[in-house]
């Protein structure tokens, strides 16, 4: 969802306040396609605190099914969007590069929303996605769950290169 920020701009100190709502229905990163489950609109507070300098804050909640990094379950993963950012719109493309503000959701007068969402999301992106914290995940021969139980695979594979030193063990091994 593009908003428009002109009228915005127009005027020193003024503030607009909306609810948007979220449009994803999937979020899409180099990792994969994730489905968005639910999604609340996002409460947008946009000030020009003068000098063309605006304060864009955005309030919401997103939850999203990410696979167990283990078991490859879905798991419902709840992302709280809580940010402050300030833009100078004064500023051009090249000195946003040159400063290393990468800001990717301004474009023109016009603020993309479902860009910012993304950042954010990224941004608070987990490290690992369990669905319990004592998952056994899937057996690497016949792919089952081992959290429904062991599969009929064997259990014990060990490097054909050690073979030699696991017979000289056998042979000397006390019952």
């Amino acid at each position: 969802m593009l908003i428009d920020l002109s009228d915005i701009l127009s005027l020193d100190g003024k503030t607009e306040v909306l609810e948007t709502p979220v449009s994803m229905d999937f979020f899409e990163t180099r990792l994969g396609k994730f489905p968005v489950v639910k999604k609340e609109p996002i409460n947008l507070t946009i000030t020009n605190t003068g000098k063309k300098v605006l304060k864009i804050q955005a309030e919401g909640k997103i939850s999203i099914a990410l696979p167990c990094d283990r078991c490859l379950k879905d798991v419902i993963t709840e992302f709280s969007i809580q940010t402050e950012r300030e833009v100078d719109m004064k500023a051009s493309e090249e000195d946003r590069i040159k400063d290393l503000d990468e800001i990717n959701y301004i474009t023109g007068c016009s603020l993309n929303m479902e860009q910012l969402l993304h950042n954010e999301i990224l941004i608070h992106w987990p490290m690992r996605v369990l669905c319990k914290e004592d998952c056994k995940g899937i057996c690497s021969h016949c792919g089952k769950d081992l959290n429904e139980g062991p599969c009929s695979c064997e259990q014990e594979s060990l490097d054909p290169r050690m073979a030699a030193i696991r017979d000289i063990f056998s042979k000397f091994k006390e019952v």
